[in-house]
């Protein structure tokens, strides 16, 4: 078991989880995922990583009530435990993996949309401690939604927040901030863009425009966390790959989004689930592609 050290309401339906997971903070990376479940029977809930403590040996992770599982996950206090808690899964952040010389050498923003800050966090948070300085794009509906903006405001080189509806900092959506920082002189190597789907295309289709390199983070629905259950099969440049193992971060400007969006749809029905094992064959499923 695992016990849940600290649990508060960020906001309307948003969470925040402190987990004592041991191992799993011992070996996880920015951009990986962990997958729990609150009872040997419950639902397999894939979750970002928002944060970790090697030395306290905790995990933080942050959701949004979507569902059963985790409107079940938001009534747990801190005292009670979860049943699985499996990590750390999928690949870390390029950024974090790669020459930390390189990196230094790079202009990087960040584009965070709703919950999306919550992985954007400790990547920033990562290249802050090693001396590299990155923009933040902050974007929500309104500024009750707004999470962690004092947190990511001390790792942040520069942090840009905007609402939506301009209840707070920025009027508009997070594609208008790039147009307007681009505008305004400022250039950039490389984009990670976290969020909703329908926000990440939005900014793939702009900053393809602008010629900036941009990474994105799926989060397409996935079960098993091993590339055989085929929930997270996505397209990308015209190839199959699963999101649990391949990603969750891939080169924003190869993958399809509507298909991908589609996908999610159709996933949720068993009628739907049928139609895409039909249409999709032996590539349906990761792994030897036959299970």
């Amino acid at each position: 078991m695992y016990s849940i050290l600290k649990a508060e309401e960020l906001t309307t339906n948003i969470f925040l989880m402190v987990v004592k997971a041991p191992r799993v903070a011992n070996a996880c990376l920015p951009g990986q995922f962990v997958i729990v479940r609150t009872a040997e029977d419950s639902e397999r809930i894939p979750l970002t990583i928002c944060d970790y403590d090697r030395k306290e040996g905790t995990v933080t992770i942050v959701f949004q009530i979507v569902g059963a599982g985790t409107k079940f996950m938001a009534d747990l206090k801190a005292g009670d435990a979860f049943h699985d808690f499996v990590g750390p899964l999928g690949v870390p952040s390029e950024l974090i993996t790669g020459p930390i010389e390189e990196t230094k050498k790079k202009r990087i923003l960040f584009v965070a949309g709703g919950v999306g800050t919550a992985p954007v966090y400790p990547q920033v948070k990562w290249l802050k401690e090693h001396g590299v300085n990155a923009d933040v794009i902050v974007g929500s509906k309104t500024k009750d939604l707004l999470i962690l903006e004092k947190e990511m405001e001390a790792v942040a080189g520069n942090l840009y927040v905007t609402t939506d509806d301009g209840s707070y900092g920025r009027s508009g959506m997070v594609t208008t901030v790039i147009s307007d920082l681009v505008a305004e002189g400022k250039q950039y190597d490389v984009c990670v863009a976290i969020g909703p789907m329908i926000m990440m295309k939005f900014v793939c289709k702009l900053t393809k425009e602008l010629n900036i390199p941009t990474v994105v983070s799926l989060n397409p629905i996935m079960v098993d966390g091993t590339g055989m259950c085929g929930a997270c099969r996505v397209t990308v440049g015209d190839k199959v790959k699963f999101a649990c193992v391949d990603g969750p971060e891939f080169d924003g400007h190869l993958v399809n989004f509507d298909e991908a969006m589609k996908r999610q749809t159709l996933y949720k029905t068993k009628e739907g689930r049928d139609f895409l094992a039909a249409k999709e064959g032996a590539t349906h499923h990761g792994g030897c592609g036959n299970c």
